[in-house]
């Protein structure tokens, strides 16, 4: 898809040759803000763990881990992770993630939007719910225009550098 500074993005289900990119990727946006729920080199899983992480993502009907790349770097990634239990299998978490000279270029409507399509082929998924730092007035925007609601606040979830911080819960009912 051609993004609105013209760069062409491309978004697929990662592959286990994406392993180290992606733990890579992981480690440099953790530091690039403290939006996601860990910090600049906190991702410490292994290439081969990763590698068995997306192999096992990838049997899932109603799970999956997406790249978004440019010119062969991976520039964004999302996952939408439902569980297994029967009474809960409607429901699904989902997660972001945009390398900080890629932001406010459209990138993260074209992954939120790939994975909400995952989603409804799943023909399972009627629910999908995410947390965002109550301060991240840009990503509450993202996803109020997508369609998700506000339908709480979880008090003091995050606690970065002693400061503790509040939690937007957000829903999108398919």
């Amino acid at each position: 898809m051609k993004l609105q500074n013209g760069l062409e993005l491309s978004i697929s289900k990662a592959v286990k040759e994406d392993a180290e990119a992606l733990i890579a990727y992981l480690n440099i946006v953790g530091g690039e803000s403290n939006n996601l729920l860990f910090g600049k080199n906190d991702f410490l899983m292994s290439a081969e763990e990763e590698e068995r992480y997306i192999e096992h993502i990838n049997k899932s009907k109603v799970s999956a881990l997406f790249v978004g790349k440019i010119h062969g770097e991976i520039v964004c990634v999302g996952s939408i992770q439902a569980p297994s239990r029967e009474r809960i299998s409607h429901q699904a978490n989902i997660a972001v993630s945009v390398k900080k000279a890629y932001w406010n270029i459209g990138i993260g409507t074209a992954l939120m939007k790939t994975l909400i399509a995952f989603a409804k082929r799943s023909g399972i998924t009627e629910i999908i719910h995410l947390g965002v730092r109550a301060d991240n007035f840009n990503a509450i925007k993202l996803y109020e225009n997508i369609g998700f609601r506000k339908i709480g606040v979880y008090k003091k979830f995050f606690k970065i550098n002693g400061s503790y911080h509040d939690e937007i819960l957000m829903n999108l009912y398919l």
